[in-house]
């Protein structure tokens, strides 16, 4: 349990980030074990900095732009980091390498080993056109001689584009993810930091489902089909597979299938089979295009697109 660290990081809630040194020992100073001072760190860091969409986009502008032109990108970056950290100082607000470079700063200030993750990040709002360069930083973390990861940026909440502003919702599910899971939407430049023996590559990567935070809070990822993109003919069924690192009760689990404004809810054929794979199984009677989500209760898991051909 890490009770205590939780109510640590909660008593310094508004503290300013002027002197690291003073904020990292007030977080871990009466906790007794590195998992616990870490865990203090990463739920300060990720209920006191705000994400800050407007600085992510304008990279992501700029990157793009000079993508072809090695002497301005390297000039855009170098400018880009100092307001980085500028502004991670002064109004505790940031992107995903400020929070990674906090995480990691306040990790060694504690004696703890932590490394920055630079790689790729797939979320609804990066889909596989837009990464064409590395857009996502995170950290690894070595506790009792073993390696984990996390991801302050995702466990912190999210922009609300409709009112311009950061909401705090904190998802534990990014706290020491299982690696497996991590890799479905994280894949590190380094594949030594997929803390995994069989590897995932790049292209099958991009391909793949997008999996939402909301499977990192249930522990659940699709394993098949393996592209996110399906094309099948008229009256063929598709068979999704779940797999579970924490047991749930299939009965809130259903499809939600949306074609143009049109859009129903469908519970499915659901089994357990032998290796411990949750099968949903669906029958796409009318040919069309079609957005997929798998959802539990009414959390988006993961989603697919099909094509049906008559």
């Amino acid at each position: 349990s890490f009770k205590n660290a939780d109510i640590i990081a909660q008593s310094c809630k508004g503290n300013d980030l002027k002197n690291l040194p003073e904020l990292a020992y007030k977080l871990t100073k009466d906790l007794h074990t590195d998992v616990e001072k870490f865990r203090a760190i990463y739920i300060w860091v990720c209920t006191n900095i705000e994400s800050d969409y407007n600085g992510f986009r304008k990279n992501h502008v700029k990157r793009s732009k000079f993508q072809n032109d090695s002497l301005q990108l390297n000039n855009w970056t170098k400018t880009f980091s100092n307001n980085v950290f500028k502004k991670l100082l002064k109004e505790k607000k940031t992107v995903c390498t400020g929070y990674a470079y906090l995480i990691k700063k306040l990790a060694n200030l504690a004696n703890i080993n932590c490394e920055i993750i630079d790689g790729y990040g797939r979320t609804a709002n990066s889909i596989e056109k837009q990464l064409q360069f590395p857009n996502h930083s995170w950290n690894a973390v070595q506790l009792n001689n073993k390696w984990y990861l996390c991801d302050a940026t995702w466990s912190s909440g999210s922009f609300n584009l409709s009112n311009f502003t950061f909401e705090f919702n904190y998802n534990d599910g990014y706290f020491l993810s299982s690696p497996e899971l991590f890799a479905k939407n994280h894949f590190p430049i380094e594949n030594s930091w997929f803390l995994m023996n069989e590897k995932p590559i790049l292209s099958d990567f991009l391909d793949a489902p997008l999996v939402y935070g909301n499977a990192f809070i249930y522990n659940i990822f699709p394993t098949e089909p393996s592209s996110m993109f399906l094309e099948i003919k008229k009256n063929e069924e598709i068979v999704f597979s779940l797999k579970e690192l924490k047991s749930f009760d299939t009965k809130f689990l259903f499809l939600e299938i949306a074609s143009g404004d049109n859009s129903q809810i469908s519970q499915p054929k659901i089994n357990r089979n032998k290796d411990g794979l949750i099968q949903i199984k669906h029958l796409f009677s009318t040919r069309g295009l079609y957005d997929v989500q798998i959802k539990l209760m009414n959390d988006v898991i993961c989603s697919y697109v099909v094509k049906v051909k008559s």
